[in-house]
């Protein structure tokens, strides 16, 4: 099954959403994922619902790569871009969620659909900064 397509992408968006509504529903809690990242190393208390939350991030990563249609095979597996720039641009991403006390999954999935005021501005610097991005790394104005 190709997962590249408009179905996949709906298959996609309903899941998260069903796992959204399922943490919130079953425990109250929000499925920011920085935050429950942060707190899974951070927090002893509720550690295990955190722990078991990621786990089923990465065992659904995976099956869903198992599901599509080359299996486990990558037909590219190198980047051209610098190990280095891709470590300054994890870091930048972790101290951008710290910063705004969340991430696209918690500001944009769970707090615009409480209509948090917080959460749509923070969503909205969130699609701005990719665009312009994707337009400076486009138009070969990279710095690096």
């Amino acid at each position: 099954m190709e997962l590249t397509t408009p179905v996949g992408s709906f298959i996609g968006g309903v899941l998260i959403g069903l796992a959204v509504v399922m943490l919130y529903v079953f425990s109250g809690r929000i499925a920011g994922i920085s935050g429950i990242v942060a707190d899974s190393m951070t927090r002893a208390s509720g550690r295990l619902w955190r722990l078991i939350f990621l786990a089923g991030l990465l065992i659904g990563g995976c099956i869903v790569r198992l599901l599509s249609h080359d299996g486990w095979h990558f037909e590219d597996t190198t980047s051209e871009t610098p190990l280095i720039v891709i470590i300054i641009g994890g870091l930048l991403v972790g101290i951008g969620t710290r910063l705004s006390n969340g991430c696209t999954s918690g500001h944009g999935v769970c707090g615009n659909a409480r209509l948090s005021r917080r959460s749509m501005v923070a969503t909205a610097t969130f699609v701005f900064a990719g665009m312009m991005i994707v337009a400076i790394a486009r138009t070969g104005m990279a710095l690096i």
